[in-house]
C-alpha cells in the first residue's frame, strides 16, 4: 500500500493548482500524491477552446506544472488511475489496478464530465465533445480537412468554439435551441450583438432550433434540426453542458444536490475529506445559500484554498463567482450573479461594443458585465458586489454619476 499524507484525486483545475499550493506552503517531498484517471498532468482548460484549438498554444503552454517539477519536490503523480471504491472510514483509495493508497488526508477534485447527444446518429464518428487535451487535438484534426462544421449549443462553449473555428476558416453554424445566446447571462441585448458580431465574421446562426438526428453512414454527414433543412457537417461539435462526477461520494452519504456539500472551509462530512472545482457544494459568502460553480476560476480558487486548509491555516472560502470569455478579438469579463435581479442598467454603447451591464436587486448590486470599458469598471465592480453596495436609480448611469461613485467608494 502507498502511503500519503495528502492525496488529491483528480487531475483537473482544482487538483493542479492544490498542488502548486501545497508546494507554495512548503509540503515536504514524498508527503503529496496526485491521483488522476487522465493520462496527463492537470492542464489549464479555458485553452482548449481558445489558442490551444488554434494552434498557437501547444501541450507545454497550457499544463499547469510540468513533470519536472512534481519530480523535482518529490510530489507523486499517479496517472491513468482509476478509483473504484473509497473507504472514508480507513482511509484507503482501492484502484481497478495496481497498490492501494492511504491517505490522512484527502482532496476530492474529480471536475465534470460532458452531458453528451441523446439522438439518434449520436455515436457517429465525427460527433465530438470539448472538455480534455485529446478532444480538443480530435477537433483541430477534423478542422484540417475543411468543413462544413456544425456546433450544437449557445453557451461558452459553443459561442468559443464557433468563433475559433470561423477564424480558421471554416463555414460553421451554431445551432441554439433558445431565442438567447448565454441565456443564464446575456440580455436580448448582449446576445443581439454577440450574434452580429460573429454573424459578421463568419459564423452562421439557428435559434429555437432543436437537433433530433445526426445522420451518416459511419461518419457524420447531417445535422437534423427542427426548423429546416439538415445541415451538412463534415464534424459536429456539441457543447451542452456538464454534470459533476461524483458516483464515488454517494454511497458515502456526501452529496448535496448535485455535488459533493462542504462547509466554508470546503470540508464534507466524512474527516479530514474536502472538495473541491465542478463538484463542490459550497455556501456562497454573500447569502450563504447553496452554489456550485463549474469554471476555471473557481476550480483555481478553490484548489488553492483547500490546500491551505488541509495544512490547517484553515479560513472560509470567500469568493465573487468570476468568469471570462474570448470571442475573436472580444475579451470579457463577468463577476456575481444575475438571478433575482429587478433591474439591469447599460454604461456605453451596447449596438456599437464598449459596454457594462449591471444587475441590482432591491438597488444592491448583484452582477456585473465589462467589455471594453474603462479600467475602474473592471476594478469596482467586484469591490461593489463584495460590499453589498447599492445604488438609487439613475446613480449607476453616465460617465460623471461613476466617477462620484468611484470616488465615494474609496
Amino acid at each position: 500500500m502507498r502511503e500519503y499524507e495528502y492525496i488529491i484525486l483528480g487531475g483537473g483545475v482544482a487538483g493542479g493548482y492544490a498542488v502548486k499550493e501545497f508546494v507554495d506552503r512548503g509540503v515536504a517531498p514524498g508527503k503529496l500524491a496526485l491521483v488522476s484517471a487522465d493520462e496527463r498532468l492537470p492542464y489549464e482548460r479555458p485553452p482548449l477552446s481558445k489558442g490551444f484549438l488554434t494552434g498557437k498554444k501547444k501541450e507545454k503552454d497550457i499544463l499547469i506544472s510540468n513533470e519536472a517539477f512534481y519530480a523535482k519536490r518529490g510530489i507523486d503523480a499517479h496517472l491513468h488511475t482509476h478509483i473504484w471504491r473509497i473507504d472514508f472510514y480507513r482511509r484507503i483509495l482501492y484502484p481497478k489496478a495496481g497498490e492501494e493508497f492511504s491517505f490522512r488526508k484527502l482532496l476530492l477534485a474529480t471536475g465534470s464530465r460532458v452531458r453528451t447527444l441523446d439522438v439518434p446518429g449520436g455515436d457517429l464518428e465525427n460527433v465530438f465533445y470539448l472538455r480534455s487535451f485529446d478532444e480538443a487535438l480530435q477537433i483541430r484534426e477534423a478542422a484540417l480537412g475543411g468543413g462544413p462544421a456544425v456546433v450544437i449549443g449557445g453557451g461558452y462553449i459553443g459561442l468559443e468554439v464557433s468563433a475559433h473555428l470561423a477564424e480558421l476558416g471554416i463555414d460553421t453554424t451554431l445551432v441554439v435551441d433558445g431565442d438567447t445566446l448565454l441565456r443564464r447571462l446575456f440580455t436580448p441585448e448582449m446576445s443581439q450583438f454577440f450574434a452580429r458580431y460573429l454573424r459578421e465574421r463568419g459564423v452562421q446562426f439557428l435559434f429555437n432550433s432543436h437537433v433530433t438526428e445526426l445522420t451518416g453512414a459511419e461518419t457524420v454527414e447531417a445535422v437534423v434540426h427542427g426548423t429546416g433543412e439538415p445541415l451538412p457537417a463534415g464534424f459536429v461539435v456539441a457543447g451542452i453542458g456538464v454534470e459533476p462526477v461524483v458516483d464515488l461520494y454517494r454511497s458515502a452519504g456526501l452529496l448535496a444536490g448535485d455535488g459533493v456539500g462542504v462547509n466554508e472551509y470546503l470540508e464534507t462530512k466524512a474527516p479530514d475529506v474536502f472538495a473541491a472545482g465542478d463538484i463542490a457544494v459550497f455556501p456562497d459568502s454573500l447569502d450563504g445559500h447553496p452554489r456550485r460553480l463549474d469554471h476555471w476560476d473557481n476550480a483555481m480558487q478553490q484548489g488553492r484554498h483547500a490546500a491551505r486548509n488541509m495544512l490547517e491555516q484553515k479560513t472560509p472560502y470567500e469568493h465573487i463567482p468570476y468568469f471570462f470569455s474570448d470571442v475573436f478579438d472580444l475579451s470579457w469579463e463577468f463577476w456575481g450573479e444575475t438571478d433575482g435581479a429587478d433591474r439591469i442598467v447599460y454604461r456605453g454603447d451596447v449596438e456599437g461594443g464598449s459596454f457594462s451591464a449591471w444587475w441590482l436587486s432591491r438597488d444592491r448590486l448583484l452582477g456585473a458585465f465589462v467589455l471594453n470599458r474603462p479600467e475602474a469598471e473592471r476594478e469596482l465592480a467586484p469591490r461593489w458586489i463584495r460590499e453589498r453596495k447599492e445604488f438609487s436609480p439613475g446613480e449607476l448611469e453616465g460617465n460623471d454619476a461613476f466617477s462620484t461613485i468611484e470616488t465615494h467608494s474609496d
